[in-house]
């Protein structure tokens, strides 16, 4: 079972979030939410790059998202979509600069037995959090977490173990219906955790 390491400093999110969702991949995500330690490896990512980008939520909710959007990174942006499910981004930039990351998809690796009891699954099942609302499901992530600063707390992100020893797959977003064109998914090639091939 790997060491959960300290948290990523502040200063890994002050990027342009294109930089920080490829970065993202491999890091572990840790949750204690609900005194129940849960964690996986960030196998999936997809970056929105603020009010410029017709998919983003600073164009499409700028009211909404503008009190974390438009503030500094490394913090957590939650929102539920279609009225059902959960999905956490992490917010990247300097204040006054919105972008985020969403965290598609996790190869589980802490608490599988708490992440399969909330998703009603087996522990070894593939689909405890191949997607963004199972994974925040599966981790306990819900719109209390909004906001949360995810270098330190009960929901934050650490490094991944070693160095980048696997090849990053980059594709278009999916699930979404504007800016569908722009090469900003990221994941790790051979993952049978990723949401889609």
């Amino acid at each position: 079972m790997p060491v959960l390491r300290p948290p990523l400093p502040r200063e890994f999110y002050l990027r342009p979030a294109r930089v920080v969702a490829r970065d993202l991949l491999g890091c572990r995500l840790i949750s204690t939410v609900g005194d129940a330690l849960t964690a996986g490896r960030i196998v999936e990512t997809e970056a929105y790059l603020g009010p410029d980008d017709a998919a983003s939520h600073a164009a499409i909710r700028p009211i909404a998202a503008r009190a974390l959007f438009y503030g500094e990174g490394g913090h957590a942006y939650v929102f539920r979509i279609y009225g059902l499910h959960h999905c956490l981004n992490a917010i990247t930039g300097r204040a006054g600069r919105p972008g985020c990351v969403l965290i598609r998809a996790l190869e589980p690796i802490r608490g599988l037995p708490v992440m399969a009891r909330r998703r009603g699954l087996r522990a070894e099942s593939v689909a405890l959090c191949n997607g963004p609302g199972k994974l925040a499901e599966a981790l306990g992530i819900t719109l209390r977490q909004n906001g949360a600063d995810l270098t330190r707390g009960s929901l934050v992100i650490a490094p991944r173990d070693g160095s980048r020893d696997f090849a990053v797959g980059v594709g278009t977003r999916v699930g979404i219906t504007r800016a569908v064109e722009q090469p900003l998914r990221f994941w790790i090639r051979g993952s049978r955790y990723v949401s889609r091939a």
